[in-house]
């Protein structure tokens, strides 16, 4: 059923009249939509979302996240000569009743930003020059949040990167093989298996105090930073909904994982996947850049390695899907997480091949 945009825009602090309202980007978990008001000034656009509360079942706690965070680096913004704070971070509009979001009589959870004009967003990095922005871009997002103070931000989903728990779920799934599927994916079930030790490096060091919890974006793709029309430097970082505790390792990871490799993420002919050095380097020049001065040799030490472990967290992720009958992922074609996850072990095996390459290149840049 349609939302009625008109209904839900007069439930905001927005001045002029609602015009039109489009929907707007490729995001898969909530509804995004550009809305134009008509005021004296001219026409204004803004961003309005509904989340998606099956997938981020505690959307106050969430919307206090974000609230925190950009107020915080709001405030850092204004100390700087030369930036624009309505460009440079979210900003939430809040409701009439000066709530962060509505919640519509259907249950919906909504809210409402002001929309950056002059910038836009990429779901395929097209050079390196835009894996520098974006990994700098998200480095001088962490560093912007190093001082955040007041209590612990709230895990918008618990255990998001716990990648040994991930690799638990995956062993029920094997042993359960609720739809006979484990025979035809055997050498994935084989390889996953093989990898089984790497997966509790990052987390035993946070446990031993060797690599600190900061405050992590945990979901570092291209098109959540926007870059500028004009100069193509990273604008803002956007989609702050998994904004909580974590490792900057995570963010990293995240990012070789969904910039460096050529083929779709369910690319059936692995030949057509390859492993781009020169946009890792990219990354690692880009991240550095915004980031070095604030990162411990530890959390230098694993850049490289955080890109395997991710990509690896994501396969086991999509085969546990597989094996439990694609009940989390949405699924376009038989066998669809069979194939995603062929793709992503076939990533860590890349960048396995390259591991001293990528050792040389963050050993130029730190």
């Amino acid at each position: 059923m349609p939302h009625d945009l008109q209904a839900v825009s007069r439930q905001f602090q927005i001045a002029g009249k609602f015009t039109e309202a489009v929907p707007y980007g490729t995001g898969h978990i909530n509804d995004t939509y550009a809305v134009r008001f008509r005021t004296l000034g001219g026409t204004v656009r803004y961003i309005f979302q509904r989340v998606n509360h099956n997938i981020f079942r505690d959307v106050p706690r969430l919307m206090e996240n974000i609230g925190r965070v950009t107020a915080h680096v709001r405030g850092k913004l204004a100390g700087v000569p030369g930036s624009d704070p309505d460009r440079e971070t979210l900003t939430v509009i809040p409701s009439r009743d000066g709530a962060p979001f509505h919640r519509d009589p259907n249950g919906n959870f909504w809210r409402a930003y002001i929309f950056i004009e002059g910038a836009r967003t990429f779901d395929i990095v097209e050079s390196p020059a835009q894996a520098y922005e974006a990994a700098k871009a998200f480095g001088g997002f962490q560093k912007q949040l190093m001082d955040l103070s007041g209590p612990r931000l709230h895990e918008t989903i618990p255990d998001f990167h716990h990648t040994p728990k991930r690799f638990a779920k995956l062993e029920q799934a094997i042993a359960k093989d609720v739809k006979n599927r484990a025979a035809k994916v055997k050498r994935e079930i084989d390889f996953a298996l093989a990898h089984k030790a790497m997966t509790g490096t990052l987390i035993d060091l946070l446990a031993k105090g060797e690599l600190p919890e900061r405050v992590t974006h945990n979901d570092t793709k291209i098109n959540n930073v926007m870059l500028d029309d004009k100069t193509g430097r990273g604008v803002c970082v956007i989609d702050l909904d998994t904004v909580m505790p974590g490792l900057v390792l995570y963010d990293f990871g995240d990012q070789i994982r969904t910039t460096t490799f050529t083929g779709s993420e369910d690319e059936e002919d692995l030949g057509k996947v390859q492993f781009k050095l020169d946009l890792f380097e990219a990354l690692i020049r880009g991240y550095l850049d915004a980031a070095r001065d604030f990162l411990t040799p530890r959390e230098v030490e694993f850049l490289a390695f955080s890109g395997k472990l991710i990509t690896f967290e994501i396969g086991i992720r999509f085969l546990t899907d597989y094996l439990d009958g694609d009940v989390y992922f949405k699924t376009h074609k038989p066998d669809h997480n069979m194939y995603r996850s062929r793709v992503q072990f076939e990533r860590v095996r890349l960048i396995e091949e390259q591991d001293e390459a990528a050792a040389r290149i963050v050993a130029k840049y730190r």
